[in-house]
């Protein structure tokens, strides 16, 4: 079986990237991931990427999944994973165009399946940092280098979907000081810690959330302005993504690999 070091979630466009790519399809013991697994090589390393969503992006954001798929990175090799997402922010200050490099989720999903550790071995995963602040670290260090502007920290709200929040929710959001709000972020950090994976996220702003529509300087969101703001950014995420895969040292000294065996009781 072919490996790799690197994996990458993410929309089709990300295929483009990558040299001698091969795809193959990975059974794991959580059922199907969203899609074949496509390796190749990027800057002399072997790199994984997976659609999140499925090429057709045919699987919504409470339909995926995130099991197989974090599992299927992890049977190739791979240990550490970046998996970026877009957004709504939450914050005035926080404008579309701009990425936010999040160091904190909230959970408000249901019904997920959530764990590897079902039994018979009870594991408690320590979560008070959900993200590996090397890869971070790293990734915030090249979007400086290329000029992109964003937040080094922030945190994301993760709602079920497939809807998007109500005036209600996204006002209480907002007031709980959060800074934006997404659908994909859990569990997929949370399993990637589970395997003592590194995983990180950045998240690209494509527009304002429902609770702060109504204010004279921001704008309504609308289907087509997300898009719009996503296409115009796109290129700068590749490239963000690019320059970390490149830089990524070929040893980790964080501690994601050990959280997971000093988080086991018996």
């Amino acid at each position: 079986m072919e490996r790799a070091e690197i994996g990458v979630f993410g929309g089709s466009g990300f295929y483009r990237f990558l040299e001698d790519m091969s795809e193959m399809k990975v059974d794991t013991p959580y059922g199907a991931p969203s899609d074949k697994v496509a390796l190749g090589t990027l800057a002399g390393r072997r790199v994984a990427f997976l659609p999140r969503h499925g090429k057709d992006h045919q699987y919504p954001a409470h339909a995926i999944n995130y099991r197989a798929n974090v599992w299927a990175l992890w049977s190739l090799g791979v240990r550490r994973v970046i998996g970026p997402c877009t957004c709504g922010s939450l914050q005035p200050g926080i404008k579309p165009g701009e990425f936010v490099f999040c160091d904190q989720f909230v959970d408000r999903t249901r019904n997920r399946k959530d764990t590897y550790y079902d039994g018979p071995v009870t594991t408690h995963v320590p979560m008070a940092e959900p993200y590996c602040p090397d890869l971070r670290g790293l990734m915030i260090s090249k979007a400086r280098e290329l000029g992109i502007p964003h937040y080094p920290r922030g945190t994301i709200v993760v709602i079920q979907g497939p809807r998007f929040s109500t005036k209600a929710e996204s006002r209480w959001f907002s007031a709980m000081g959060w800074d934006v709000v997404s659908m994909t972020q859990y569990p997929e950090a949370a399993l990637a810690k589970e395997l003592g994976m590194c995983y990180a996220t950045v998240a690209l702003v494509t527009d304002y959330d429902a609770g702060l529509e109504g204010r004279p300087d921001i704008k309504p969101v609308t289907h087509d302005e997300v898009i719009r703001v996503f296409n115009e950014n796109v290129d700068k995420l590749k490239s963000l993504i690019h320059a970390t895969i490149q830089a990524v040292p070929r040893n980790r000294t964080c501690e994601c690999e050990e959280t997971i065996v000093r988080s086991r009781m018996g």
